[in-house]
């Protein structure tokens, strides 16, 4: 039990000044100090909320995931599976945020897909799909979808190479990985596009 009263779900650990009032949390997720999940939000199984970390209503988040510490993920953020998202990473969902003229209805929806990173101190505009496995380097801001596999870097973040799932980069030419795994060009029109993994190292 934290130091608010509320009780943890079963299997999951939360710090003693930390608070998790969703019922809707998975086994082995760890919620740490001065880190929120709201009733209604959804965490996945062993996750790591680390400080200061807030997760709103209507938000979803996958299995396996990282926040580091100050990160907020709002209503209408999804992130898929084993992602990792930096430090002070921001996220959005009101593209023309207006105190006297909040309006619910315009916000748009973010989707982060499984294996993407995102790096310290990245704003990530609402709106836009990372695709899987990208990166986002940190302090990138993000105005567009990221291609599968893109390292995107600066502000406004822009393709600077391919990425292999294991986090090195691809032969530009070849998009062959000294790890061993191969990809190819997505060409079915899907979005957000970029490569498909094709040999696994």
């Amino acid at each position: 039990m934290s130091e608010t009263g509320a009780t943890s779900p079963p299997g999951v650990f939360v710090h003693p000044r930390g608070l998790c009032e969703s019922d809707e949390v998975g086994e082995g997720t760890r919620v740490w100090a001065f880190a929120h999940v709201a009733p209604g939000a959804v965490v996945g199984i062993g996750c790591n909320l680390c400080d200061h970390v807030y997760v709103e209503q209507g938000a979803v988040i996958g299995d396996r995931v990282t926040l580091k510490n100050g990160v907020a993920v709002w209503d209408l953020v999804t992130i898929g599976d084993d992602v990792f998202v930096g430090p002070f990473a921001v996220f959005t969902n009101d593209p023309v945020p207006r105190v006297a003229f909040k309006d619910p209805g315009r916000f748009e929806p973010t989707r982060v897909e499984r294996g993407a990173t995102i790096g310290a101190n990245a704003t990530i505009v609402c709106g836009n799909v990372i695709g899987e496995g990208a990166f986002v380097g940190a302090g990138s801001t993000v105005l567009h979808d990221v291609p599968a596999y893109s390292l995107v870097v600066g502000a406004p973040a822009s393709h600077a190479g391919w990425i292999c799932a294991c986090g090195e980069r691809l032969d530009d030419t070849t998009l062959e990985c000294s790890c061993g795994r191969r990809y190819r060009v997505r060409d079915d029109g899907a979005r957000p596009g970029g490569l498909v993994l094709l040999t696994a190292g």
